[in-house]
């Protein structure tokens, strides 16, 4: 197996075409076929499926690409580590944020990366919890932020900070709280629109039911998507339990309220997380370092809103 030969891959898969992959990595479509039949021989299984529209993944084939980028990424930190030792950090770092974090901390973080490391180039990805998770632990990320959920053992941890979850509801919803407050139970029997298990903030509220002997949230849609559940709850179709910070703009417009929650409360833990197995870069960890003090002074500002800051590691 050989690195040109991950890179072909690569190619295939994201052109969707043996001719389109053999003009971007500069071969001739008969040698690019070669490679791929060599190593497709080599794992004992095809790589893609072909048909007259072109090529796509097999089951394998997805699988086997996973792991060729993340080579081929490690690959990479190693060249940019040595050429760089000395230096100011260089390189392509790729960040996963979740969701329901992106909207508090995508632009800042790309902003303090190009102020404060100028040679870095940061790659946000926005992805389900449970996705970034399986391309943290594959080395397709760099970095990931997470929530502590009690299940990212596996992962470096960085607390970053707190954020409590809130009862969100549309403005002229007739069941909706008119107290400043709303018990747990009040609000797992009000209709509610989650995220599916076991994403985001759903295992959270789960166990919190669980531990306090209250009935299963009751849940009338699973939407993992932040945008379609924003749409649901403006369109009144339920309520949901949240931080404030991903529907900022609709609470602000007064479209949607929200209620705290008491007895008890609820909150999440947001880490950042790398893979104990893959070295950073030094961009990578440069970006790492910055990001802790970026969130704590994010939410001792309020720009992110509904967070409390983590103390800072000694």
């Amino acid at each position: 197996m050989e690195l040109r030969q991950l890179r072909y891959v690569i190619a295939i898969a994201r052109s969707g075409s043996l001719s389109k992959a053999a003009e971007q990595v500069f071969v001739a479509q008969s040698a690019l076929s070669h490679q791929l039949a060599q190593l497709e021989e080599e794992l004992g299984t095809p790589l893609f499926h072909r048909s007259r529209r072109g090529v796509e993944p097999t089951e394998a084939g997805r699988i086997f690409l996973a792991h060729a980028a993340a080579i081929l990424r490690q690959v990479e930190d190693a060249r940019v580590a040595v050429q760089t030792a000395r230096g100011e950090p260089t390189g392509k770092v790729v960040f996963g944020i979740p969701h329901s974090v992106s909207a508090a901390l995508a632009l800042p973080l790309l902003q303090a990366v190009r102020e404060q490391l100028p040679k870095v180039e940061l790659e946000l990805t926005e992805e389900l919890t449970g996705n970034l998770v399986l391309q943290l632990r594959s080395g397709q990320l760099h970095l990931a932020v997470l929530f502590d959920d009690g299940q990212i053992g596996e992962f470096t941890q960085q607390p970053l900070l707190d954020e409590r979850l809130m009862l969100i509801s549309p403005a002229q919803a007739p069941d909706r709280p008119h107290r400043k407050s709303v018990t747990l139970a009040a609000a797992l029997a009000l209709p509610l629109i989650l995220p599916a298990p076991p994403h985001g903030v759903r295992p959270i509220i789960e166990q919190a039911a669980r531990e306090h002997g209250l009935p299963p949230p009751n849940v009338v849609a699973d939407i993992s998507s932040i945008s379609i559940l924003r749409t649901s709850l403006l369109a009144g179709l339920g309520h949901t339990l949240l931080p404030p910070m991903p529907l900022r703009h609709e609470l602000d417009a007064g479209l949607l309220t929200d209620t705290a929650l008491t007895r008890p409360t609820l909150s999440r833990r947001v880490v950042l997380c790398a893979s104990r197995h893959l070295p950073l870069s030094a961009a990578a960890e440069a970006v790492a370092s910055l990001t802790g003090p970026l969130c704590r002074e994010l939410a001792r500002s309020e720009r992110w809103q509904g967070a409390t800051p983590v103390a800072e590691p000694d």
